[in-house]
């Protein structure tokens, strides 16, 4: 696997695997990782796919393809493909798998049929494309096992495998609740609002939210508020950029008040903004806007 810092330019990644297994989001971390990304591309035009790289972009540009049971045929000329010096490229093959229950209760979530089970069960299908997929895996450089990842943390395998340190930066989520729907129970951050005057109990303000101006230059401009932001603010800050040297590219802030509706909501697109400013890649969610 590829430390932080190595230096990509140039490579070829193929990504393959079960269906349900997460190609989708390893392609899109590829994405932002700088990979000029071709999805469900028969293996067969990979050196074509290569060549129009090289001439439009550069032999720089490193490239990543995905490839799966719905290339059909073509399957059988993907190592051929890889083959030593065969584009040009340092070549890795990134192999996505996970356990069938979990497999299939992926696809039925999503409700899609698997692309081979044609008239039978879902779990024929998986079987099928093991068996398609049993020599690739045999040959892969990475194997990453998704049945107990999330999606945060499969970004996370694939960015220490292919991301450097120019291209991975922390993502900061900071979003709104009410208390009294309960705390969200992925923050790594929870701060309470509460200590605030609550705009709910004026009338002209009740009906708005912390999305309004003038909810957000009420609550504000209230006594303690540009104090709390000024010593909260560097503080995530700081975590954000040890857990980034850390390896933790994510980071959730819940930033609470009693409905979700004025205080946090306000407070919570003030300290995305903060962060955004200070260089953090930072987006805002309102659980509960909307509840009451």
């Amino acid at each position: 696997m590829a430390e932080h810092g190595t230096d990509h330019h140039g490579e070829l990644v193929v990504v393959t695997g079960m269906t349900g297994a997460g190609r989708s989001t390893a392609a899109k971390e590829l994405e932002d990782l700088g990979y000029y990304v071709v999805d469900n591309m028969p293996p067969s035009l990979l050196r074509e796919v290569v060549r129009l790289v090289d001439e439009s972009r550069g032999v720089e540009q490193p490239i990543a393809v995905v490839v799966d049971v719905r290339s059909g045929s073509f399957f059988e000329s993907v190592q051929a493909n890889l083959a030593q010096g065969a584009t040009g490229r340092h070549a890795t093959l990134v192999f996505l798998e996970a356990t069938d229950d979990v497999l299939v209760r992926r696809q039925e979530a999503a409700r899609r049929p698997h692309p081979l089970q044609g008239g039978g069960r879902l779990l024929d299908g998986l079987q099928r494309e093991r068996e398609v997929l049993g020599d690739l895996r045999s040959d892969a450089d990475l194997v990453i096992d998704t049945t107990s990842l999330n999606v945060h943390q499969l970004t996370d395998r694939i960015a220490e495998a292919f991301g450097t340190a120019d291209n991975i930066r922390l993502k900061v989520t900071v979003t709104s609740f009410g208390f009294k729907y309960g705390i969200p129970v992925d923050a790594d951050f929870v701060a309470d609002m509460r200590f605030l005057p609550n705009p709910h109990w004026v009338p002209e303000l009740r009906a708005s939210t912390g999305r309004d101006r003038e909810v957000a230059d009420y609550v504000l401009g209230q006594p303690g508020a540009a104090e709390f932001l000024d010593g909260y603010v560097p503080v995530l800050e700081s975590v954000a950029a040890g857990y980034l040297r850390e390896g933790k590219r994510f980071m959730t802030v819940a930033i609470g008040c009693t409905g979700g509706k004025h205080r946090s909501v306000a407070m919570s697109e003030e300290i995305a903004s903060r962060l955004v400013a200070a260089g953090f890649e930072a987006r805002v969610s309102h659980r509960d806007l909307g509840r009451e």
